[in-house]
């Protein structure tokens, strides 16, 4: 048996095109294992290469799903008789197919993870996402693929973007390996809710009990699919279906050309703050269908499910995305100003609070995904800064520049308008070149120092001289006492109190405290985590104190000699007076024009 995968040439040598048909069964689902059979049929080749990806598309880390993987066998279809099969690689399996024209692959997969990009199956439900479940046979990736689904239960049912294959029931197909990738399936006794938005056919499906009110979520639904629709142009679906995960203490979303799965907290609906958040998320992931699903960077214009692919660009295909979804449920009027304002303060807030933010160019941070972003360390915010926070900062900037040099004329709304028409509509991936130009044809000038100084540098963003022309401000948040500078973060939930995070210089990183220690006395007096802040209090900036330390299980005393008070966040606000320039730019901001 070789041990190489399938070439042009040997493609040549197959007469016909391979049949590939997947059942997905689960007849014990508490036991969180799916039971795969891959069959394929009219095979004339003397090896099968079977590779399974190593990540998913929208989640920009090497997850390795391979290593849920178990009890891999192949047998000749025809006879029974067993095929010799070897892993040859992390993910690639190859079995020995000589005088076999017909195959049967069978394999287990353990599915305990509850999260967007992974699988899930429990005693109420199977989620899998393609990435994570199915193989692909390296040369048939444009070939159609059908997926059977064998269910434990007759009151279980199937929710899948997939279309269902005409005269057979539970069977699914995929015109090609990447809409395959990019179909989730949700089986069991989710509750599911249909609705229509600008004439075409949505459904939300919803797995766990929860506080959720499905007909406010679809009404509310409606009005983003609106707006988002109009800021595009078009609804380039024919149908669409909202995924939702109520979990304990879940969160997130991964989106799809035509659905979207989201996680969230199955209390966390009637609280309008946290409500409103949903809503973002909700936002969020529609937005993608066009950013990102659509319109992506060149590096993601085909995908190899192999291997990182690298690109500078995700500052704007998830930090423009989040830009919008804060401003999108107000243009749709979810919220109110006032909450717009809170959502975004507190986004400036993060921001202007990362250390990380003065070291790494959102364009790396944009490279670096694959190692950084969801490989979170103790120095994480001192080194590095998220594409989505600095991302989102970065475009509304843009989109404020914009709209001041045009008087709301024009907007990044244009730019997305244009990065549809030009990349979107066929699916054409863009260079960093090409979006940078896109930009400065919308705003009409050059905006290469602009990237220079904030995309590809790290000079602090000039929040004021971009708000000033709408009458904003950013007005930093003190806490009532002051309360020194120590640079320690502390975990208000352990005892004793120990620390998470230490900016990098600060007295407590000059003095050489260490995220992991414990924090046991100040001055030789216990002190705990909840009344860390209140014993800083008599101490002023200037004074020097002994801190006392378990570090790696030894003690030792630290001096600290303590900093100036620091602002504990920001907030948007408007200034005490603006003259008429200052309000026709604020609401044209405001009021949702496409």
């Amino acid at each position: 048996m070789t041990q190489s995968t399938i070439t042009p040439r040997d493609r040549e040598t197959q007469s016909s095109t391979p049949f590939l048909r997947y059942t997905v069964a689960m007849p014990q689902p508490q036991t969180h294992l799916f039971e795969v059979t891959l069959e394929i049929s009219d095979w004339q080749l003397p090896g099968l290469d079977l590779k399974m990806p190593v990540w998913t598309p929208g989640s920009y880390l090497v997850r390795e799903y391979a290593k849920q993987v178990q009890e891999l066998n192949a047998t000749n279809s025809d006879s029974a008789e067993p095929l010799t099969s070897r892993k040859i690689a992390k993910n690639h399996w190859q079995i020995d197919t000589s005088d076999c024209e017909s195959v049967t692959v069978t394999y287990r997969v353990f599915a305990n993870e509850l999260t967007v990009r992974t699988n899930h199956l429990d005693a109420t439900h199977g989620y899998f996402n393609g990435a994570a479940l199915f193989f692909f046979v390296p040369g048939w990736e444009q070939e159609a693929i059908e997926v059977a689904i064998a269910l434990p239960d007759s009151n279980w049912q199937i929710t899948t973007p997939l279309d269902a294959l005409p005269g057979q029931k539970n069977v699914f197909v995929a015109p090609d390996l990447d809409t395959l990738v990019d179909s989730p399936f949700e089986i069991g006794i989710h509750e599911t809710y249909d609705f229509e938005a600008l004439g075409k056919p949505h459904q939300w499906a919803i797995w766990g009990k929860g506080n959720i009110n499905p007909d406010l979520i679809i009404e509310d639904t409606k009005k983003i699919i609106e707006v988002e629709a109009q800021i595009y142009g078009n609804l380039p679906y024919e149908r669409y279906i909202f995924l939702l995960h109520l979990s304990g203490s879940g969160y997130g979303g991964l989106e799809h050309k035509n659905a979207c799965s989201l996680n969230y907290p199955r209390l966390g609906f009637r609280n309008k703050e946290r409500y409103n958040r949903f809503m973002q998320l909700v936002a969020h992931e529609f937005f993608h269908l066009w950013n990102v699903k659509r319109i992506r960077p060149h590096a993601l214009e085909k995908f190899d499910y192999e291997r990182e692919c690298y690109t500078t660009s995700l500052w704007f295909c998830e930090g423009t995305t989040s830009y919008y979804d804060t401003l999108i449920p107000h243009w749709a009027e979810i919220y109110d100003e006032r909450a717009f304002f809170e959502a975004i303060s507190k986004d400036i807030s993060r921001f202007l609070l990362t250390p990380g933010r003065k070291v790494q160019p959102v364009s790396e941070s944009s490279f670096d995904a694959w190692i950084k972003l969801y490989r979170r360390d103790a120095n994480s915010d001192n080194s590095q800064i998220s594409y989505y926070l600095k991302g989102a900062m970065v475009s509304l900037l843009l989109d404020l520049k914009i709209r001041a040099l045009h008087r709301n004329a024009r907007s990044l709304n244009d730019v997305l308008r244009q990065m549809w028409q030009q990349f979107g509509k066929d699916e054409i991936g863009f260079t960093e070149e090409q979006l940078k130009s896109i930009i400065e044809s919308v705003a009409d000038c050059d905006l290469s120092d602009f990237f220079s100084q904030y995309v590809d540098g790290t000079e602090e963003l000039p929040f004021d001289e971009y708000l000033k022309p709408f009458g904003l401000q950013i007005k930093p948040v003190n806490s009532k006492e002051e309360i020194p500078h120590t640079g320690l973060k502390i975990n208000s939930n352990s005892s004793p109190a120990k620390i998470q995070f230490v900016e990098m210089d600060s007295p407590a990183s000059i003095a050489g405290i260490d995220a992991g220690d414990e924090l046991l006395a100040i001055d030789g007096f216990r002190v705990t985590a909840d009344k860390f802040n209140e014993r800083l209090q008599d101490y002023q900036a200037g004074d020097e104190i002994e801190a006392t330390i378990f570090h790696q299980d030894e003690l030792k005393t630290y001096k600290l000699k303590l900093g100036q008070s620091q602002p504990t966040g920001y907030k948007l606000a408007k200034m005490k007076s603006l003259d008429e320039d200052q309000k026709a730019l604020l609401n044209g901001w405001l009021q949702f024009k496409a």
